[in-house]
């Protein structure tokens, strides 16, 4: 799912105080560049966290809402993948049961093949994904 969030800058002694509204949590940047990166990481992890826990993503709030109450604020969007985010971010393993003829691990065995990584690029080749 893609989707692009409002956010809502303020410079601060330091750094650039970033807020998110649609999930009520602030981030942080060296400067404006640095500071949407952050938010776009946010917005991400926060968003493929909330699928893990079956809630639903919220759904972007109006731009012109979000400038109106925050008119002395630098307020902009961020676009957001969240599959994408997933793919690059969440690299946990999950343990799978795969069976194999006896004869064709005996092979991989004596090939010295690590069937784990074997099986991965041949569903990211058949999924036809990239490498994150």
């Amino acid at each position: 799912m893609k989707a692009v969030y409002p956010i809502i800058m303020s410079k601060g002694k330091t750094h650039i105080v970033v807020f998110i509204p649609d999930f009520n949590i602030n981030t942080q940047g060296n400067d404006y560049a640095e500071a949407m990166e952050m938010a776009r990481d946010a917005i991400g992890l926060m968003g493929i966290d909330m699928e893990d826990e079956k809630e639903e993503i919220p759904a972007p709030s109006e731009l012109a809402d979000i400038v109106a109450q925050n008119p002395e604020q630098v307020v902009t969007l961020v676009d957001v993948d969240f599959a994408e985010y997933r793919r690059k971010h969440d690299l946990r393993t999950v343990r799978r049961n795969v069976s194999v003829p006896s004869w064709l691990n005996v092979e991989a065995e004596r090939a010295g093949l690590n069937v784990s990584a074997v099986l991965q690029a041949a569903l990211k080749r058949e999924l036809h994904l990239s490498e994150p």
